[in-house]
């Protein structure tokens, strides 16, 4: 049903006013995605602690010119219940950024 949901949206507009928002948690489901959006920006919520693989998400969905916005907002806001919240929510979102570069790195995207 996505397929057909996403082929109609995509009469609607195009690559540069649409966006597509895809869950995480099964990194293979974006070959499909992609077949049908190629050149999309996706919305990509639920790596980190819902268990998303980054790389996967990358793997699997990533378009020639990234076409991925990756968020992971539960590995962030939780990464501390005390006075360190603001230090480990930072690293956790370094680790996160650093993660992504290599991602683009490893598909020639940014060298």
């Amino acid at each position: 049903m996505f397929e057909q949901v996403i082929d109609k949206v995509n009469t609607w507009g195009t690559p540069d006013n649409l966006m597509y928002v895809v869950g995480a948690t099964r990194g293979e489901g974006f070959i499909k995605i992609r077949e049908h959006a190629p050149y999309h920006f996706l919305l990509v919520p639920g790596v980190g602690a819902q268990g998303g693989s980054l790389e996967d998400v990358c793997k699997f969905g990533m378009n020639k010119d990234c076409g991925l916005l990756v968020n992971s907002t539960r590995g962030i806001i939780y990464a501390s219940k005390g006075r360190d919240f603001a230090e480990r929510a930072r690293e956790e979102a370094l680790i996160l950024q650093k993660e992504m570069e290599v991602e683009l790195l490893k598909a020639g995207i940014i060298s």
